[in-house]
């Protein structure tokens, strides 16, 4: 049960409580700089494999600028609830634009119009994009962290009758190609999405704490093969 896990170790400014979103979340949402009614909003949207606990560093800096700072849990994360967790489950409720709803619906059930900005990060960084183009009068701007936007898919509005058309073309197998490199390696999101990487990480024989705990050294600057820079 969601109301038996420990309260979270927020700093003094930080509250955290749950809002339903009208679109079939229980959202847990951590906020600064809510005591007046009348400041602008932001909205931060975490990414993979993050939590709203994860903006807590930055939300008190932006307080403190005037704004009211809005982290939910995304939907599929932490202590948002109300989403279908089975490795069969339907995924369509990932899809961009019914995140984009959660926001809509969330911001609403806050009693906000519009936001003065939507920041996105990792994942949710295409969100906060789709967010923007298709409702900027909501989210009247956008920042993108971690994660470019390569804009909407284009319509094959010539279709199967146009000249050269490419749709029986064979595509590259990504996935034999990585395989076939002299250290076989496969792609991370591919991996994720495959049924035995859920039991494999969560009954890791070296436990979930210590796993956890290696990944985001890997992926950070302390590990000494981590060279992001020139």
């Amino acid at each position: 049960m969601i109301e038996a896990l420990p309260a979270l170790p927020l700093p003094p400014g930080i509250r955290s409580r749950f809002v339903a979103n009208h679109n079939g979340l229980r959202v847990h949402v951590l906020e600064a700089g809510f005591e007046a009614r009348d400041r602008p909003a932001v909205l931060l949207l975490h990414g993979f494999p993050k939590l709203a606990y994860s903006w807590r560093r930055v939300m008190l800096p932006l307080a403190q600028a005037g704004l009211h700072v809005i982290a939910p849990g995304q939907r599929g994360y932490g202590r948002t609830t109300g989403w279908n967790a089975d490795c069969d489950g339907d995924v369509a409720p990932f899809r961009l634009l019914n995140l984009v709803r959660d926001a809509l619906g969330l911001l609403a059930a806050l009693g906000y119009r519009s936001v003065a900005a939507v920041i996105g990060h990792d994942f949710e960084s295409p969100v906060a994009a789709c967010a923007a183009l298709v409702r900027p009068d909501v989210f009247r701007s956008v920042a993108l962290m971690s994660t470019p936007f390569g804009g909407i898919a284009a319509l094959p509005l010539a279709g199967v009758n146009a000249a050269g058309d490419r749709a029986g073309a064979p595509a590259a197998d990504l996935h034999a190609e990585l395989a076939r490199l002299a250290r076989p390696r496969k792609h991370y999101q591919w991996y994720y999405s495959s049924r035995g990487a859920d039991a494999e990480m969560r009954n890791c024989p070296q436990g979930q704490h210590a796993f956890l705990r290696a990944s985001y050294h890997f992926k950070s600057a302390d590990w000494p093969g981590n060279k992001p820079f020139a």
